[in-house]
């Protein structure tokens, strides 16, 4: 049996145990993993991005550095008050809850950053979710993936799962740039033609 999408319930209930459960704010791991995240970025500067899943806003943060334009979205709404605090300089930054791939912004976007997200949802859902990314990319945007690559067993899908689907869901729509790979993490990132 296909285990469903794991729901807003399930962070909120992490994020009120620990505000930070994975240490995205001190992890060194982390730290070096945002780092490359942003150096797989081909273009200096962004006019309008989406980061889907931005949890407490730490990467956001770096992010919007890049960005005219970002829009972090997240489906926990106790992740999110943290990410508001944390960018509340950052005026370019505009924070909305979704559940995507149920909940999608109606703009386009010329980056949309899937980190440590796609191993949350249920084959459907991430089905709909490719959809719904390649539909609000603009030609000559990118798709940027990063996800861990071990087993969880809590987990729908693995990393490893979701960038293949991403891979094969690519394959006639959208042009490979490039890939990396640690012991820990998958970065693939897309061009729309």
């Amino acid at each position: 049996m296909t285990q469903p999408s794991l729901g807003a319930d399930f962070f909120d209930q992490l994020y009120r145990a620990d505000p930070d459960p994975w240490r995205f704010a001190t992890s060194a791991y982390e730290a070096a993993k945002y780092a490359a995240t942003l150096a797989a970025l081909p273009r200096p500067r962004y006019s309008s991005a989406l980061e889907i899943g931005g949890s407490i806003g730490v990467l956001t943060q770096h992010l919007a550095a890049r960005c005219d334009s970002l829009l972090s979205v997240d489906l926990s709404s106790v992740a999110q008050a943290q990410a508001i605090q944390r960018c509340q300089h950052l005026p370019q930054v505009r924070f909305e809850i979704m559940n995507v791939p149920h909940d999608y912004p109606s703009e386009t976007f010329d980056l949309v950053l899937l980190s440590e997200v796609g191993y949350y949802w249920c084959w459907a859902d991430l089905h709909q979710a490719q959809e719904r990314i390649y539909n609000s990319l603009r030609p000559g945007g990118h798709l940027l993936l990063v996800h861990w690559v071990h087993e969880a067993p809590s987990y729908p899908l693995r990393g490893d799962d979701v960038h293949a689907a991403f891979h094969d869901f690519a394959a006639t729509q959208l042009h490979h740039r490039h890939d990396g790979r640690t012991e820990n993490y998958r970065l693939d990132l897309y061009e729309r033609p």
